[in-house]
């Protein structure tokens, strides 16, 4: 089974920065695609940043001001938001493809989340 554990949310002021973090263990072969989503209050989650290898994708709220990265070494996806908007206040969720073994098929994982506040 594999865990995917997110950290780094809190309470920041309009204009301020945040690091989230999602490490994930367990047993782990190899990891493909990872993701952030977010979930806001009364709305749809919805994928804020992909990195596959080296290609990053982003949602057109955050361009500019997101940053996603991965640490393959540690299993580590970070999210580097910066400029945040009271709009991006939501329970942030890592989300990744991992397979265990060589000939295993890569299954999908979700975070319980970590809620990242902005203030006016």
């Amino acid at each position: 089974q594999v865990q995917l554990v997110e950290s780094g949310g809190g309470l920041v002021q309009a204009g301020g920065s945040l690091r989230l973090s999602c490490a994930a263990s367990g047993i782990i072969f190899s990891i493909n695609a990872m993701r952030w989503y977010r979930q806001a209050p009364g709305k749809q989650r919805e994928l804020v940043a992909t990195i596959s290898g080296r290609i990053a994708n982003y949602a057109a709220s955050v361009t500019g001001r997101f940053t996603i990265s991965r640490d393959n070494a540690r299993n580590t996806l970070y999210l580097q938001m910066n400029s945040l908007k009271p709009e991006d206040t939501a329970v942030y969720y890592c989300n990744a493809d991992v397979k265990a073994t060589l000939v295993g098929q890569y299954m999908n994982y979700w975070g319980k989340g970590t809620l990242v506040t902005v203030s006016s």
